[in-house]
């Protein structure tokens, strides 16, 4: 069956997986910038529940006609759709905000690199799907240039770099993210605002009762100056938004072909910390940069038919 047109088609915007998937990268970065910032002000079962229920309380207006057109299919596909919503939104968000509680944004950027190793590997458990030896090149290549960024183009710094309990919890989100990429890449034929409603009200239900033990151990959330941006961005961008983009990009590429776009998390942290936080340009940022671009083009191009 051939899935259905978003609904935003005339943007013209769903039909570019590579900008997608750009932009849904961008918002991710923000998103662990954010997230450690947030650590010491947002307890993380908060920050991950706030986020899902305001994306959904946002997407409900304009995805209700579209929910009740596909409720038939999603009801007879209920198993599925409850595991995409309980890996992709409840699982992976809420223990990478809990992480984040642990250990830096540096060490979640370089452990981010290995997100397209876990896509791959689900792809071809769940599906045979294996990668290309030029995907498998281009991820190789995006990575050098994500651990050149990190390191600052020294080895040596890895012997600097320790690692905790928040890095444990990090590398498990990333590995139950790469499962949700690779079985979203075979979701139902559903309209994208439907799926992703679903996803951010049935996954936020799973976090609910953690965000309640969470309250009931004193850890409240107090709405002011610095809670409130925080929360407004994280229901906006990473979530409403790059939900939509990942789940469209990979519904045009495949899993296999949209993963070393995770390679430009840190490409675009890096940006922001020179950008917002006055950090200099050095030479190895640009090495890194263009080995990432590289690797990634390298790696999205659609294979030649035999």
């Amino acid at each position: 069956m051939t899935p259905p047109k978003p609904p935003f088609l005339s943007l013209r915007l769903m039909e570019r997986p590579y900008l997608l998937l750009c932009l849904t990268m961008l918002f991710w970065a923000g998103n662990i910038v954010i997230g450690r910032y947030a650590a010491g002000q947002i307890p993380p079962m908060a920050l991950s529940y706030l986020r899902w229920q305001l994306a959904f309380l946002t997407l409900l207006p304009f995805a209700w006609s579209d929910l009740v057109e596909d409720w038939p299919v999603i009801r007879q596909n209920l198993g599925p759709m409850i595991v995409l919503s309980f890996t992709g939104v409840a699982t992976f968000n809420t223990l990478g905000y809990w992480s984040l509680q642990y250990t830096t944004a540096l060490n979640a950027l370089l452990l981010q690199s290995s997100g397209p190793l876990y896509v791959a590997l689900f792809a071809l458990v769940l599906f045979n799907v294996r990668l290309t030896w030029m995907q498998a090149f281009g991820i190789v290549i995006s990575l050098m240039g994500v651990l050149t960024i990190i390191l600052q183009g020294r080895l040596s710094a890895l012997l600097q770099i320790h690692f905790n309990k928040g890095d444990i919890g990090y590398t498990v989100a990333l590995f139950v993210f790469g499962f949700y990429s690779a079985l979203a890449s075979r979701r139902l034929a559903l309209k994208q605002l439907s799926f992703l409603a679903f996803n951010c009200g049935v996954g936020s239900l799973f976090i609910l009762p953690l965000f309640l033990w969470e309250m009931s151990t004193g850890r409240v959330t107090s709405l002011n100056a610095h809670t409130i941006p925080v929360l407004v961005y994280v229901a906006i961008f990473p979530s409403t938004l790059a939900y939509l983009f990942y789940n469209r990009g990979i519904e045009l590429i495949g899993a296999n072909r949209s993963a070393p776009f995770l390679h430009l998390i840190p490409v675009f942290g890096s940006v922001m910390a020179i950008g917002l936080l006055g950090e200099e340009l050095h030479l190895y940022h640009i090495v890194g940069y263009a080995l990432v671009f590289a690797g990634v083009v390298i790696a999205a191009r659609k294979p030649k038919q035999a």
